[in-house]
């Protein structure tokens, strides 16, 4: 009994405990999950009106018969269907509209037509399916997105942005593909919005959320399209050209030159399908100049939405981070003009983040960016760090606490300057990390020979460790630059080990835990500052002869020295000589003269 008792304990407590992780769960992503319904619901909505006015007889379209065909099934209204001013046949329940065996006649025919196109003969079997369909995307999508790693965090508005194109494509797909001049699986690509959807989504979020949305996209066009083969390829196909087009780009006239190319790969890729499949080539003309039209404008209209979409959902894409890039705004000049240090100073950790992250595989233009506004919190009261003193230190008359108050509070002033400017979340994520919770080491040293009690907390920066790989590389620059200003004769073994123990330090305290870089990435990025650092400090190789130039400018002098005392003594030896023989020469005449 005390055993079973015991099991049944441990079960309940298992059945508790995994009640309370699916709680936590819920409470974290509740966002999400609700997204989610909310898209599965308006998605189900348009299938259930795409069912309910498609030219569909249990499931076969009304084009799988015609007049005078012999019938290959019976077919029996399930319903009433009263006559109107458009179609005045009429339609009485239980009425057999077409026998198997027999030929359909021309009223049997005007039956069917009336059947399948009537928006209250539903058939529901065809809608059950679909909503099967649609919930495996669902569960796609979630496990798409929740296991693959994406190496940032997503934000619910990228999400949302997701769902609202997801939504957009399908319902383009389903109700102009109803439409005789798009009723063909090729005609309808024509129409599809998918080219322009996964461009902005690319810009907007990056290469690899584009693809992942493309796969989901197609899976969409297959449903929408009732399960036409080629447009699900050329879908998939051209989603994957143009996240691939538009990755690289950095200025927005990129994007004319890439709807000229997305036309012509859309006109290419087209032309493919419908060799594979066998297709007649009757249209062919009318077909690649919609499929043109269709890439050219994808290209043009990324370009007129871009810019609304980078405000609403405030998105780091490449074209808004080159804006801010630019060192002429008031800001920047102001910062130069107020606190030239901290101005110097931030281009020196661009510099250095820039290229780390180059070396490393990472997001560069952000890394540069967010050692750009760093710190915009130093504006307001420059003089209280060293970069911007000139002679007085403001710190020599206050005391430790206030002084790692004031020092503290850049990062603070920092984020909330970086709000009002509506800065992507990115940058302010690396102004409120680029101290993580570090401790203020020199004023809580100073503090602690006063007052034994005080607790690092106090003295320790308000931010939180960095969580993404830009955040962390721009911590270390801005500790690396500001450093390596006190390291005399910094040759590069020096500069090597003093930044390899500046980052040690780092990881000993933890602030790398969260941001993904690994040992490869870490010394990659030592190396890369060294690189930067040697060249600014015109560090340079030591040949087996060279001298430093101190040295050689000392030797030069006291060479100069000896030589001058040996040409002081021989021409003082030859002066004494011929003095000599002045004096000898009288006596050598009279000699000469006896």
């Amino acid at each position: 009994m005390k055993k079973n008792n015991s099991k049944k304990g441990n079960e309940k407590n298992a059945f508790v405990a995994g009640m309370e992780t699916l709680g936590n769960y819920v409470k974290e992503k509740y966002q999400f999950l609700l997204l989610m319904l909310a898209g599965i619901l308006v998605v189900s909505a348009l299938c259930f009106i795409k069912i309910s006015t498609a030219q569909t007889i249990a499931s076969f379209s009304i084009y799988d018969f015609e007049i005078g065909q012999i019938a290959d099934r019976t077919i029996i209204a399930d319903r009433t269907l009263s006559p109107d001013d458009f179609d005045p046949v009429s339609i009485q329940k239980g009425e057999k509209i077409i026998k198997k065996g027999f030929a359909i006649t021309e009223d049997a025919y005007a039956k069917l037509k009336k059947m399948s196109s009537s928006p209250v003969y539903i058939d529901y079997r065809a809608f059950a399916n679909n909503e099967l369909y649609i919930l495996l995307i669902a569960l796609v999508w979630y496990l798409l997105y929740t296991f693959v790693p994406m190496k940032r965090t997503m934000l619910f508005r990228e999400h949302f942005l997701n769902v609202v194109f997801f939504v957009f494509v399908y319902a383009m797909t389903a109700f102009c593909g109803k439409l005789s001049i798009f009723s063909s699986p090729y005609a309808v690509c024509i129409v599809i919005p998918s080219a322009l959807v996964i461009m902005l989504v690319t810009i907007l979020y990056g290469n690899f959320s584009a693809e992942l949305f493309s796969f989901i996209l197609s899976l969409g066009v297959l449903n929408a399209s009732n399960w036409q083969l080629p447009t699900f390829i050329f879908t998939l196909f051209i989603c994957l050209f143009s996240s691939v087009l538009v990755r690289k780009i950095e200025r927005r006239l990129d994007l004319v030159f890439a709807s000229i190319i997305l036309a012509l790969l859309e006109m290419v890729l087209i032309l493919l399908i419908m060799v594979i499949f066998n297709e007649n080539f009757t249209d062919l003309p009318k077909l690649l100049v919609g499929i043109a039209i269709n890439g050219f404008l994808s290209g043009i209209l990324t370009l007129g939405f871009l810019t609304p979409l980078e405000i609403l959902l405030n998105t780091a894409s490449v074209f808004r981070l080159m804006d801010l890039s630019d060192l002429n705004t008031p800001l920047m000049r102001k910062m130069l003009v107020s606190a030239g240090g901290t101005y110097n100073h931030s281009m020196m950790v661009a510099q250095l983040a820039e290229n780390a992250c180059r070396s490393i595989g990472a997001n560069a233009l952000i890394a540069r960016v967010g050692a750009y506004y760093h710190d915009i919190g130093k504006i307001e009261q420059p003089e209280y760090f060293v970069e911007n003193q000139k002679g007085q230190n403001k710190h020599d008359n206050i005391s430790p606490t206030l002084s790692a108050s004031v020092i503290k509070s850049h990062v603070r002033k920092g984020v909330e300057k970086a709000r009002q400017m509506h800065l992507p979340e990115v940058i302010i994520d690396i102004i409120a990390e680029h101290h993580g919770n570090s401790v203020i080491a020199y004023f809580y040293n100073e503090a602690k020979e006063k007052d034994p009690s005080l607790s690092p907390e106090d003295f320790s920066y308000p931010g939180h460790p960095p969580t993404s790989r830009e955040s962390a590389v721009v911590m270390l620059a801005d500790t690396v630059e500001a450093a390596c200003h006190t390291l005399e004769n910094p040759s590069v073994p020096r500069l090597e080990k003093f930044i390899t123990t500046l980052i040690n330090g780092k990881v000993e305290h933890k602030q790398l835990d969260n941001c993904g870089l690994t040992f490869t990435d870490v010394s990659k990025i030592k190396e890369a500052f060294v690189q930067v650092l040697a060249g600014y400090y015109h560090t340079r190789i030591e040949y087996p002869d060279q001298k430093d130039p101190a040295e050689e400018a000392k030797e030069s002098k006291e060479a100069k020295d000896t030589k001058d005392v040996k040409e002081a003594k021989t021409s003082e030896v030859k002066r004494t000589e011929a003095k000599g023989s002045e004096v000898k020469s009288p006596g050598v005449e009279k000699k000469d003269g006896k």
